[in-house]
């Protein structure tokens, strides 16, 4: 009886000792996905860096940190910014990066997120505290291009690439929107007055080719009394003006003294 019962104990010890492992090792399998990768380490060193797929670590022992390859989007809060022409904005920007070493992005640093705001914040505020504003408003790619390249020094290091800073908006005083509405419109007018004498200019010179043409023809000028006459009549004016040539005048006066 008593070898009986420490059987059953023998074999319950076994079966639960059997389960503990089960779900020790079953603990330990790790799912990569395709656009993951898996820093492993063990006994807090670094080991390796795992692929997609299945994977096993040893709980307790070792551990693995999942890291995202995939291009994140970070939004640069709007920043107030002084011009290099003394003009005082706010401009707010995005930021497109991915890790391209996800060892160094998990070792070298520990929120990066975080700190590539934090570096994209002072960056943008140098870039754009050295240009004019009207560059700031023409050209937003070349800003953008400039800032990129200052916070990628910086975030190569950490096993991050920033793929693209996009200026969004630019915020002026109303003072500053009421002051270039006026220098545009300003501008406009100085083009049209520009382009108005240019049209005076150049009809001044057909209609001196015109004039020459027609002196050298006297019956050219009348084809031309005749063409605005049908012009009036089309209109149904009820009254007509026409002008007499000088010369027939001059013959009625002769006429009337003889």
């Amino acid at each position: 009886m008593f070898g009986q019962i420490d059987l059953n104990a023998i074999v319950d010890v076994a079966i639960f000792i059997v389960v503990v492992i089960a779900i020790y090792l079953l603990t330990g399998l790790r799912v990569i996905y395709q656009y993951e990768r898996g820093v492993k380490f063990t006994f807090g060193s670094f080991k390796a860096v795992y692929a997609p797929g299945l994977r096993y670590v040893f709980p307790a022992f070792q551990s693995l940190k999942k890291v995202d390859l995939r291009v994140n989007t970070l939004d640069i809060p709007r920043q107030e910014v002084i011009t290099k022409d003394n003009v005082s904005c706010q401009i707010n920007a995005v930021i497109f990066y991915k890790v391209v070493e996800a060892e160094k992005a998990v070792i070298e640093i520990s929120n990066y997120g975080y700190a590539i705001n934090q570096l994209a914040q002072s960056s943008l505020r140098n870039v754009v505290g050295t240009a004019e504003l009207d560059t700031v408003l023409a050209r937003r790619d070349e800003l953008g291009e400039s800032i990129r390249k200052f916070v990628d020094e910086f975030t190569m290091a950490w096993g991050i690439h920033v793929l693209s800073v996009e200026l969004k908006d630019v915020e002026l005083a109303e003072d500053m929107k009421r002051s270039m509405a006026a220098q545009a419109e300003a501008e406009r007018d100085r083009r049209a007055r520009i382009t108005l004498a240019e049209g005076e200019a150049m009809a001044a010179d057909r209609l001196l080719e015109a004039a020459r043409t027609i002196e050298k023809s006297p019956a050219a000028l009348q084809l031309r009394l005749f063409q605005t006459m049908v012009r009036i009549g089309e209109e149904n004016n009820s009254v007509i003006v026409l002008p007499v040539p000088m010369e027939i005048l001059n013959l009625f006066g002769r006429q009337t003294k003889d």
